[in-house]
């Protein structure tokens, strides 16, 4: 490997994202295993290095005998002209091994704009972009992550998807690659028998005359009709996580104490693809963190989950970990806290040394908006908080907005800029001085799997009418306001609800140079734009189309647990204002998880005996 060092590392920027080596990673002896995973994160190092999923994997395959897993990342520019211009192949960090002598590998899909950036991996594998071009010679490609459950617009080039959380499959899947890997069709077949394991190549769609989808029918024995999401059965944290050189965006040792949220936010993918909400218990998590802290050095940790102030117990948690560590500078995070005046005094009590920045989303300016999307804030309440912080003196404020929500009016979008306004006076007149305050505006996207999967994307120009009309409104010189480019959530929406007939404008848009789209400065539409022409799909039809409740979706066959008679309850629900209650405090909502997860079958028999069983 002297010719990577020599004629690469110094040539590119920030070569430590290459060079592997890093505290805790696991280099095996790669002649002594008999399973090889490469774990493919389609980003780059500091993105990839923050992900959650990719650490437990990585501990959690490396465990196992007569296995070994290693971590690659996509490069930068710089470094893929320099693996190009050299001939040379993408490789993993551990062993630089280039990734097409691995047997499995997986690709995290945790955005939707991350698509040609997989493609471009695989070609600087040396491994065929399109999965039936693929032979015995080549790895095995999975796909995991929220991508996954619509698996349909990067079904050409993926082998196999894992629907789910892998923690309690991956030797399964492991064990019918191992038994089966001399035959590519066979193993394929044997791994549609798995939970979760989803292969579009047993799978044909047909389309009505309107371009709508008719059905996605099996074509193979051992291809069921329908593909449950695996849910693990506990949780497992990282004690000895890969410690980078260099900085990454999330810097800091992290412990999972909770996974999924009950809030039941309509426009949220997450709050229904991790139910049910399943906690770390307390002494799993102080024992976690004890064990992370002194694997890693970090002196900064954060406690994760969707929703960290729901934890049960998180005041005593915090305590806990406060006195354990109170000698020793431990700084506590608490990302994803609900606005009210609880998370502010929670917040106020961590040991983080210093006030820097609240973040909170409220999502909606308008209590009727906020109604709709279910995350109901009094206007009260909110202020309760704000005062509260103010009192406390945070004076630096970071809140998130949403514009183009289902049902929503330009009033809904100036209610945004009247409650920015009236935090600010709040500030001052607390404070003497107003707080400085970043409002950052995003586009709806709908996802699947939601109440507001059958909802259209608002169109370009209504969105920049709503911004401008925010830009008009907010003037304020201790406010900044930043929106996301509408052109970029189109293609989220497009991708986000698409189908197979998305495939060949992927890879068109690859071929025309596309790839990191996840970042601003690489995003050319005009390429994407191209590339829908010349294959001649519209993206209008996948993203500014309501669709019928009874239309069949590209992404029907991939149940996330949640029945579709609750996501039509949702729908009707978010149009006439009602909202549905927090089923961790209340009566079970009878989602369809009481079915399939012990605790939720238990609540939902306790409500009208057993109904919905």
């Amino acid at each position: 490997m002297d010719i990577i060092e020599d004629s690469i590392f110094h040539k590119v920027t920030k070569p430590a994202r290459y060079t592997g080596g890093e505290w805790n990673s696991m280099a095996k002896d790669w002649d002594a295993v008999a399973v090889k995973v490469a774990l493919a994160f389609p980003d780059i190092y500091e993105v990839g290095m923050s992900n959650m999923a990719i650490p437990i994997l990585y501990e959690l395959l490396n465990a196992m005998p007569g296995v070994l897993a290693e971590r690659a990342y996509a490069p930068w520019p710089d470094m893929e002209d320099q693996l190009r211009q050299h001939s040379l192949r993408l490789y993993s960090l551990e062993t630089r091994h280039p990734l097409n002598q691995f047997d499995i590998i997986g690709f995290s899909l945790g955005y939707e704009l991350s698509c040609t950036t997989v493609l471009n991996m695989l070609d600087l594998s040396g491994i065929p972009l399109f999965s039936r071009e693929r032979d015995d010679r080549f790895p095995l490609v999975i796909a995991g992550g929220s991508c996954a459950m619509n698996p349909e617009p990067m079904s050409d080039f993926i082998d196999a998807f894992f629907v789910g959380e892998a923690e309690d499959a991956m030797p399964g899947i492991i064990n019918t690659w191992h038994k089966y890997k001399q035959n590519r069709l066979e193993l394929l077949r044997q791994l549609c028998r798995l939970p979760g394991i989803y292969v579009p190549l047993f799978y044909s769609p047909s389309y009505h005359a309107d371009g709508t989808l008719n059905a996605l029918t099996p074509t193979d024995m051992n291809a069921p009709d329908n593909i449950q999401r695996v849910i693990a059965s506990e949780l497992k944290p990282v004690i000895r996580p890969v410690v980078p050189y260099i900085e990454v965006i999330h810097d800091r040792a992290a412990v999972e104490i909770q996974r999924g949220c009950s809030r039941g936010c309509r426009f949220c993918q997450a709050g229904v693809l991790y139910r049910p909400v399943r906690e770390l218990p307390e002494e799993k998590v102080l024992e976690s963190v004890d064990c992370l802290l002194k694997n890693s050095g970090y002196n900064t940790l954060s406690l994760v989950s969707l929703s960290s102030g729901d934890y049960s117990g998180i005041n005593h948690l915090i305590g806990s970990i406060t006195n354990k560590y109170a000698d020793d500078g431990i700084q506590v995070s608490l990302p994803s806290l609900r606005l009210d005046k609880s998370s502010i005094d929670l917040i106020d009590s961590l040991p983080s040394g210093r006030k820097t920045t609240l973040t909170f989303a409220p999502e909606a300016g308008s209590e009727r908006m906020r109604k709709a999307i279910n995350k109901y804030i009094p206007q009260e309440a909110m202020m309760d908080a704000f005062s509260t912080a103010f009192q406390k003196d945070w004076m630096n404020l970071k809140l998130y907005f949403m514009v183009g929500l289902p049902a929503e009016t330009l009033d809904d979008v100036a209610a945004i800029a009247s409650l920015v306004d009236t935090i600010c006076r709040l500030g001052k007149g607390i404070r003497g001085r107003p707080p400085r305050v970043r409002v950052s505006v995003s586009s709806f996207v709908p996802k699947p799997h939601t109440p507001c999967q059958w909802s259209a994307q608002d169109r370009e120009e209504m969105l920049n009418q709503k911004h401008n009309l925010l830009q008009t409104q907010i003037k304020r010189g201790n406010v900044q306001l930043s929106w996301h480019d509408p052109k970029t959530s189109l293609l989220e929406a497009v991708l986000s609800r698409g189908d197979r007939r998305l495939g060949p404008v992927i890879y068109t848009a690859w071929k025309k140079g596309c790839r990191l789209d996840t970042w601003s400065e690489f995003l050319d539409f005009s390429k994407w734009q191209q590339a829908f022409d010349e294959c001649g799909v519209d993206p209008s039809f996948y993203a500014h189309r309501d669709r019928d409740p009874e239309e069949v979706l590209p992404w029907q066959h991939i149940s996330s647990g949640i029945s579709n008679a609750f996501l039509k309850r949702e729908r009707q629900s978010m149009f006439s204002l009602d909202l549905t209650q927090d089923c961790r405090h209340y009566d079970c909502n009878l989602c369809g998880m009481q079915g399939l997860f012990p605790t939720c079958r238990a609540k939902a028999q306790k409500l009208n005996g057993t109904k919905g069983i």
